[in-house]
């Protein structure tokens, strides 16, 4: 299965209204505007020779002229910018969505070694990385120092917030080739209320919005609107700063929670509050490298603690690939009315974006049609982890090329196969929970089948050399599969095969896919 690109070129008309309220500060984005041309991969077909065509996207006014060339078989090695030299890449970051792009570069032929900085146990054993445990990675000048000693040629940055920080900026400032976006760019994660305002001025689909610092106007407006409704702390708060409101006090506790007790520190200073979106949510991810969109492959994951979706959010408690929702046309649809017009609109804000944009999207019941609810400027955990485990392509090389500006000469060939992954975590997550609890068997889960690989998020080693956790999200029990039913049977096998009292995982994963495989049957 490949994915082949083609160029797009137009005028990105702004919203009608152009208030101050829509226009983005030009203290949030530095550098110079420019006019580009963005390939986005081709989703009709993979048979034909070539093709042109002109279409209007009516939607954000996009006026489209697009020529491709189709390949049945591509790969990123097929790309012009393919080279024999070897790299040795640097992976920033010690949870599992790191450990999956780990196993990934591992086994990328233009990689000549991983680091992973910090890393954790679980990678270090593995073999998919050498950690680095003691570089101190919110330090640009000590990453920029150790790549220079150890001839690193390519850095990429798992979490936001090293990128909210600054990071790529400074490595890119030197000359190290980086995969993730600047400061600037990755404000489209660090503040919502960034994203929202980009939205309204590039016509990108959203749900209606307001934001507030006064805790008391924010009921007000709340009272006003109802609920159910939703309530977002406008910074990082680590997968926990939104909250889904069925009921005012709810949404009032919410308030309470961010703007008066400072519960999320300055990342709840100011909310967000957004209408409920009624219909199902998708994970979509597409590679940029300011210029250039390439797809990737789609996923879905399960917010919610407990089994049938029941209580509060998480970062995630399984996910797999590819999610029967997102069909070819909904792929299309999303490029073209979300992800284009966020590419180009930062172009446009002097922000060119280089790294993944992970566009959450919540395909409404009542229209069919995707609106974006947020945007993560990072792989996503754990939809990192069955993207890396059905990705055939060379990794290494993938991102370089975005690195480079030459997204535009790469296609990806992905398994036919199904991928899903079941998230282990400690008793008492989200909320507060025990840490050094001993977990084992972990060896035999998995030779539990070929296909399975655990990737660790929150594990280390205790004085006594046992396995254990330190974290909420600890382990993610992956595996392959002809269909969703083989991949789950794999997966739980696996789970059931470790041995950890004080852990816990949800037994439903992958049931929305099974449940629109029956009616579809």
């Amino acid at each position: 299965m490949a994915c082949a690109a083609y160029s797009i070129r137009g005028p990105l008309k702004l919203a009608a209204r152009h208030g101050s309220d829509v226009l983005i500060s030009n203290n949030s984005c530095n550098g110079s505007k420019s006019s580009v041309s963005y390939p986005v991969a081709q989703w009709w077909s993979s048979n034909c020779s070539s093709i042109t065509m002109r279409h209007v996207a009516s939607h954000h006014h996009l006026i489209v002229k697009a020529s491709a060339m189709w390949h049945s078989k591509a790969s990123a090695t097929d790309a012009s910018t393919a080279s024999d030299e070897r790299i040795t890449v640097l992976v920033i970051g010690g949870g599992g969505r790191e450990h999956a792009l780990c196993y990934a570069l591992n086994h990328s032929p233009s990689c000549a070694a991983v680091l992973c900085a910090p890393g954790n146990a679980g990678i270090a054993q593995s073999g998919d990385a050498t950690c680095i445990s003691d570089l101190d990675i919110s330090s640009s000048d000590d990453v920029i120092s150790f790549c220079r000693k150890r001839g690193v040629g390519m850095v990429v940055v798992g979490p936001e917030a090293p990128l909210v920080a600054g990071l790529a900026n400074d490595l890119v400032k030197v000359g190290i080739p980086t995969f993730g976006p600047s400061s600037e760019a990755a404000a489209l994660e660090g503040s919502k209320d960034f994203m929202k305002k980009l939205c309204d001025k590039y016509n990108i689909p959203t749900a209606k919005y307001r934001t507030f610092t006064d805790a008391v106007e924010a009921k007000k407006y709340v009272k006003n609107e109802g609920a159910p409704i939703v309530v977002k702390a406008d910074g990082l708060a680590a997968g926990k700063g939104v909250v889904v409101a069925m009921t005012l006090d709810e949404a009032l506790e919410a308030i309470d929670s961010m703007l008066v007790e400072g519960s999320f520190g300055s990342a709840g200073s100011r909310v967000i509050i957004e209408e409920f979106l009624e219909g199902e949510e998708a994970s979509f991810f597409a590679l940029v490298d300011g210029e250039n969109a390439l797809p990737l492959e789609s996923a879905q994951d399960h917010k919610r603690v407990g089994d049938g979706d029941v209580g509060p959010n998480t970062g995630g408690m399984g996910a797999y690939s590819p999610a029967p929702i997102v069909t070819d046309e909904l792929k299309r649809i999303v490029m073209e009315s979300i992800i284009i017009p966020t590419v180009k609109g930062m172009a446009a804000e002097g922000c060119k974006f280089v790294g993944v944009l992970y566009a959450g999207l919540m395909i409404e019941k009542k229209s069919g049609l995707p609106k974006l609810i947020e945007y993560n400027v990072r792989f996503g955990d754990p939809e990192c982890q069955v993207l890396m485990m059905r990705l055939e392509s060379d990794l290494a090389q993938v991102l370089l090329s975005a690195c480079q500006g030459e997204l535009g000469n790469v296609s990806l060939t992905w398994s036919p196969e199904m991928a899903m992954v079941v998230v282990m975590a400690s008793q008492g997550y989200p909320g507060s929970y025990k840490k050094g609890t001993v977990i084992k068997n972990v060896d035999k889960a998995e030779q539990v089948s070929p296909a399975v690989k655990i990737f660790h998020a929150g594990t280390a080693l205790d004085g006594d050399g046992n396995l254990v956790a330190v974290g909420g999200r600890v382990l993610g029990v992956t595996a392959k599969g002809k269909d969703i039913e083989e991949a789950r049977a794999r997966a739980y096998d696996a789970v059931d095969a470790v041995e950890w009292p004080e852990g816990f995982f949800r037994r439903d994963i992958g049931w929305r896919a099974l449940k629109q495989k029956q009616v579809a049957n």
